[in-house]
């Protein structure tokens, strides 16, 4: 994303944007009215196929990210392991990850929906979502996200009737700052 930082960025800078972000960041971003809408988002979207979604906002990348230069991909793909968003019966849980430091969102995929998704697919999701965050209108952004990525599961594993999904993953979003 253009102005984005990331890895390039000489690292004092990186500390020093990221060091400028916290959790009051993370609350005005998306207030608590704004966690409960997106919950909602989540778990109607989740009545209509398999598929699980988990959404984490951060304000900044640890300090120990910064220092090895790691990215925003990088931490969304440690936190799809440490909330387990990839145990999910049919490998089809996604974390929806939007770094506030860098205004960048990341999406990861478990096997199940991945190798059903074509790249070019994942990257005109991702790219119709930047203009919100590029705006500042986080909760929009999100929501598109969660519209987004709930269509591909509604495609790629829909309920039969009368099937229930089973609620395997929290689906109130996370803040972290």
């Amino acid at each position: 994303m253009p102005g984005s930082i990331g890895p390039q960025t000489p690292r004092p800078w990186r500390f020093i944007r990221h060091g400028l972000f916290s959790g009051r960041h993370v609350r005005r971003a998306i207030d608590d009215a704004a966690m409960k809408r997106l919950q909602s988002l989540v778990r109607e979207s989740e009545t209509q196929h398999s598929g699980e979604i988990r959404i984490v906002v951060e304000a900044g990348l640890p300090n120990s990210y910064l220092w090895k230069r790691l990215s925003a991909r990088d931490r969304a793909i440690t936190l799809f392991g440490k909330l387990r968003v990839w145990d999910t019966e049919h490998n089809n849980g996604v974390l929806i990850y939007l770094l506030l430091a860098e205004r960048r969102i990341e999406i990861i995929a478990d096997r199940g929906l991945d190798r059903r998704v074509s790249i070019i697919e994942w990257h005109n999701l991702l790219g119709d979502m930047r203009a919100e965050f590029a705006a500042g209108r986080f909760e929009q952004g999100l929501a598109a996200a969660v519209a987004a990525v709930g269509g591909l599961l509604r495609q790629h594993f829909p309920l039969a009737p009368g099937e229930a999904n089973p609620n395997e993953l929290p689906d109130a979003p996370l803040r972290l700052g």
